[in-house]
């Protein structure tokens, strides 16, 4: 049996791994107690005794925990910002090309960030095919529930429910300078950061990335955008879909508590927006981790998950 081990589990991301995996019976899950949960003796015992080793904890205490792995076979899962543009590190979104044995052979696997995977999922494809220039003008905003703030996010919108300033939408990482831009420049392979704007709103999970293009970004007409998609995002956790609105309306909350994504076209000829819609905790998050250690272990990619 796969003995597992979550190394921040009382953290939003943790407790959602330890959610979805409690039920299997195919898995061990390592626990510590409370009073040795932050013990670094207690927690390199549990690290290196696992077979996976998820790390959902911040990005010094993920590198910490990496220094305290001595066990060659165990497999760590990093959520952190810490290794996904590291040497020696699978960049754990399986759907881009190539990526889902790298994931399958690997010993460290860094889990996307939540911004980073919506991005990610629209762009790299159509970089990589040459369908988008790689120097274009890219500009993009992602709608996140406030659990991508963590405990002390929720805490802030759950005990103040009246605070008008809550209540509506709030952009954030005014500077351009957002953690997940070095992720997405390195992984779509782009040559400079698009214009990228974050914005929490008031309900708990789900997300919503959108990239804005006019036709002058691309080598193809908007119809090839969509076929490009259709043939590689089908009937896995990413999926393509043709009409995807809401009567005239996509709503970034339609994946909450679901591990799966969904990536769509709109827009015209001229004026084109590409649209991805999941969970920052799921895909963005757990369920993205959950689907690589499933990977790994050789099982359905959706096993524990909700898609």
């Amino acid at each position: 049996m796969t003995k597992v081990f979550i190394d921040g589990s009382a953290g939003t991301t943790g407790l959602r791994i330890h959610q979805r995996l409690a039920g299997r019976a195919d898995l061990e899950l390592i626990t510590l107690s409370e009073e040795n949960r932050k013990d670094p003796a207690a927690r390199k015992d549990a690290l290196n005794r696992a077979d996976v080793a998820f790390l959902c904890l911040p990005d010094a205490a993920a590198v910490e925990a990496v220094s305290m792995m001595e066990n060659p076979d165990t497999v760590v899962i990093d959520t952190s910002t810490a290794h996904r543009t590291a040497d020696g590190w699978a960049y754990g979104f399986a759907e881009l090309s190539g990526q889902r044995e790298k994931i399958r052979t690997s010993k460290r696997i860094a889990n996307p960030g939540c911004h980073a995977s919506g991005f990610v999922a629209l762009a790299e494809p159509l970089i990589r095919e040459g369908l988008l220039l790689p120097d274009a003008p890219l500009s993009a905003y992602s709608l996140t529930g406030y659990s991508g703030g963590g405990k002390n996010m929720i805490a802030q919108y759950e005990a103040d429910r009246e605070n008008p300033l809550l209540c509506a939408p709030r952009a954030y990482a005014l500077g351009q300078e957002h953690k997940h831009l070095k992720e997405i420049v390195h992984v779509c392979g782009l040559s400079r950061a698009p214009l990228f704007s974050p914005i929490v709103c008031n309900f708990y999970s789900g997300m919503e990335t959108c990239i804005m293009l006019s036709r002058d970004a691309l080598t193809c007409k908007i119809g090839d955008l969509s076929d490009l998609y259709r043939s590689i995002y089908g009937e896995g956790l990413v999926r393509f879909a043709e009409k995807a609105d809401e009567e005239g309306f996509l709503s970034a909350a339609a994946f909450s508590g679901r591990d799966d994504m969904q990536i769509t076209v709109t827009g015209n000829e001229e004026r084109i927006m590409l649209v991805s819609r999941f969970d920052n905790l799921g895909k963005g998050a757990s369920g993205a981790a959950i689907q690589n250690m499933n990977i790994v272990l050789g099982c359905d990619e959706k096993t524990g998950l909700i898609a």
